[in-house]
């Protein structure tokens, strides 16, 4: 998309017409019964552990966790409760005690830092990923990657849920959050500690293994379709945009109706999110029906693709390095 394009602030006046539709009111009961269910669904799977084949089961927890991290994300978007204090309480459960994740890392690192701060170089982490690939600007001149950069890039979706639980030991220990470092190690005994008494120290071996290899690139898969490959800005440029411009230049949404929107947790409606993050998951194929027809009524680009065609942008990206 051309650096020259000016988008109309009018933000406003979008928001207005989503809230009346309802779609930013939060949904308490929708909510709590999601994650119920996640909870319920762990319980099952570990407590008739020793019925399952191990890869079976191993797909089972993937399924679990998958929605727990979802969950997680929407709870602490406030997107089920309005009290921020309570959402962070209730967040506790899927991240720290199903995941073994930290909700604090988490709402900074995305939350604070992300959403505020979009696909701006000097501010969004997420965006620096392999050097600064896909930052559009210093690519970097390391020889290692720029002969294996493929390979350490896709090779390292495989491995995002222990890189996760990595960087959230290592902030709640910086920062001494030893209350929620407690949650997180309950996790342990919770989860794997019950799983070998259950089924054995081997098959909860080879259940770990299916889990890491099949959440961590549902999760990388679905996480990397939404900036990477986007346009990117510093932090001078940034202050010239509009909430929804560097909201909108940003972010990618992907096509694909709602089955897409199941499996990606409604990341794939990611303009719609980075412009309304409260709005419940739940309502985000509304919203972005809304917001399609405001762009096109004021000649606003959207930027939306296939899942296909996003990989083959993020990996086009790439080999600029």
């Amino acid at each position: 998309m051309s650096q020259t394009i000016k988008y109309p602030d009018r933000f406003d006046e979008l928001k207005s017409q989503v809230r009346k539709a309802g779609l930013l009111d939060r949904v308490p009961l929708r909510g709590s019964i999601e994650m119920i269910a996640v909870i319920a669904s762990m319980i099952v799977a570990l407590s008739t552990a020793p019925l399952w084949n191990p890869i079976l089961l191993g797909l089972f927890i993937t399924l679990i966790m998958t929605r727990s991290v979802f969950v997680s994300h929407d709870v602490l978007h406030t997107q089920y409760f309005k009290n921020k204090a309570l959402s962070k309480k209730l967040s506790y459960p899927f991240s720290a005690f199903i995941l073994s994740n930290s909700s604090s890392w988490w709402d900074y690192k995305h939350n604070v830092n992300h959403h505020t701060y979009c696909n701006i170089i000097e501010k969004d982490e997420d965006i620096r990923a392999l050097d600064g690939a896909f930052t559009h600007n210093d690519k970097g001149n390391s020889p290692f990657l720029k002969k294996y950069k493929h390979v350490i890039f896709w090779g390292a979706q495989f491995f995002m849920f222990p890189a996760f639980i990595a960087q959230s030991y290592s902030f709640v220990i910086k920062r001494k959050l030893w209350g929620e470092f407690a949650l997180m190690l309950m996790h342990w005994p919770l989860i794997w500690g019950t799983l070998i008494y259950q089924i054995g120290a081997v098959n909860t071996l080879i259940v770990a293994l299916t889990v890491n290899f099949t959440l961590s690139p549902w999760l990388s898969f679905g996480f990397i379709t939404n900036h990477l490959g986007c346009e990117t800005f510093n932090e001078e440029e940034a202050k010239n945009f509009s909430w929804m411009e560097l909201q909108m230049r940003g972010s990618r949404s992907l096509t694909g109706g709602k089955i897409i929107h199941w499996f990606y947790g409604g990341l794939n409606t990611q303009i719609e999110h980075h412009l309304f993050p409260k709005a419940p998951r739940f309502n985000l194929l509304k919203v972005q029906k809304m917001t399609k027809e405001f762009a096109k009524k004021y000649d606003i680009p959207y930027f939306e693709t296939t899942p296909l065609m996003a990989y083959i942008q993020i990996n086009d990206a790439i080999k600029e390095y």
